[in-house]
């Protein structure tokens, strides 16, 4: 290329560099790195989205080694980091899928500590448009870590323009208006994007074949729990006894996030009540008044639980008859109920709609009515709730 072309098109790239990070009016905010979120309405203290403690950056593991749980997933980052770092490439991109609270944004900070580069952390929502997109692709450097939290909920624009961002690692903007319209291209650094929702059913086919790497996280077993809560314990200067960590962990919903908010919550009723270790007693006496009962339900839980069996005879019930009579959204009731009802056996979904089961009607102490197989109950008919 003669020199005078390869400097036009330096300064052509330079233009477009400053053209897309004035594209927005507002800059892009850059979330706090922590995998908690804006509170929403009716969080109650097993909310795995509400915002949490400033101590609770104390408590996080800083490594593969130090992170509890989760086998399969952090085996295979292990390998797959070693690999990246051998061969001196951007890892692939990654997709973490799972409940709220099980460590998707943990993982994606130790991923790039571990491969000594730069974390750079947004949101879905946070990235309105193309501009807000492309000025967080351009201020990365060569392997770096970009975490998008919520990917799912990404404006459809902008999911265009990620698209080649991945594949080619180039950014393909439309700069002007009208005849004075032109296309440029920047070549971005090669660096692995790290995605995390929680729903994943609801990420486009294009974007979620993108993610070489898929890894889903599951609910944690108690005795991981245990380990994060004697470990929190620990980072804490707290007591803490063998049966008040199993106390703790048993009601902790199999997730991380609420393991150590519930720790941090009994902490407090140690220092009050002035002693030295937490055991089963305490524990147990301040997880009661926090309304957390023995299998870690909650009040919105039983508030659900209580819904279905009193006014609908156990179901079959639709989720936005659900939502409506609770008078909560339906993704808080997908997303922060369900998911650990039905994972603990008391609600079946089916394609008529929610249902309980024996089980739930046991642990809440109802009697079990007689269902009819042909009868749909809901507040609108029974065609109430088409997606059940």
């Amino acid at each position: 290329m003669p020199k005078h072309a390869a400097g036009v098109a330096f300064a052509a790239v330079v233009w477009a560099r400053g053209m897309c990070k004035t594209l927005a009016k507002t800059p892009p905010r850059e979330t706090p790195v922590s995998e908690d979120r804006p509170s929403k309405p009716g969080k109650t203290l097993l909310n795995p989205e509400r915002r949490a403690d400033d101590v609770d950056q104390s408590i996080r593991p800083l490594s593969l080694a130090e992170f509890i749980g989760q086998r399969a997933a952090r085996a295979n980052m292990q390998i797959f980091i070693e690999a990246a770092k051998k061969t001196g490439q951007a890892l692939d991109h990654v997709l973490f899928v799972g409940p709220p609270g099980l460590g998707k944004t943990t993982l994606a900070q130790i991923v790039a500590r571990e491969l000594g580069v730069n974390f750079r952390s947004t949101s879905g929502p946070v990235i309105a448009k193309a501009g807000d997109l492309a000025a967080q692709l351009t201020n990365l450097e060569e392997r770096d870590v970009l975490f998008i939290d919520e990917i799912h909920r990404l404006n459809p624009a902008v999911e265009e323009i990620l698209y080649p961002a991945m594949e080619d690692y180039q950014l393909d903007l439309i700069i002007g208006e009208g005849p004075a319209a032109r296309s440029v291209k920047i070549e971005l650094p090669k660096f692995t994007l790290v995605g995390a929702t929680t729903r994943a059913g609801l990420l486009t086919t294009p974007l979620r074949d993108r993610f070489g790497i898929p890894i889903r996280l599951e609910f944690y077993e108690i005795d991981e729990l245990e380990l994060i809560v004697r470990r929190g314990a620990r980072v804490l200067g707290l007591g803490m006894s063998e049966e008040g960590a199993n106390e703790i962990a048993k009601r902790a919903r199999g997730t991380p996030r609420i393991a150590g908010r519930l720790l941090r919550r009994v902490r407090d009723f140690a220092i009050v009540e002035d002693a030295q270790t937490v055991s089963r007693a305490i524990a147990d006496r301040a997880l009661q008044m926090l309304d957390v009962d023995p299998v870690g339900l909650d009040v919105m839980d039983r508030k659900y639980l209580t819904l279905i069996a009193a006014s609908f005879g156990g179901g079959p019930v639709g989720i936005e008859t659900i939502a409506a009579a609770l008078s909560e959204p339906r993704d808080a009731i997908e997303d922060i109920i369900e998911p650990y009802l039905i994972q603990k056996g008391f609600v079946q979904r089916t394609p008529r709609g929610r249902v309980l089961t024996p089980h739930a009607f046991r642990h809440m102490g109802f009697a079990e009515p007689r269902r009819d197989p042909g009868t749909q109950f809901g507040l609108f008919g029974a065609s109430d709730d088409p997606d059940a």
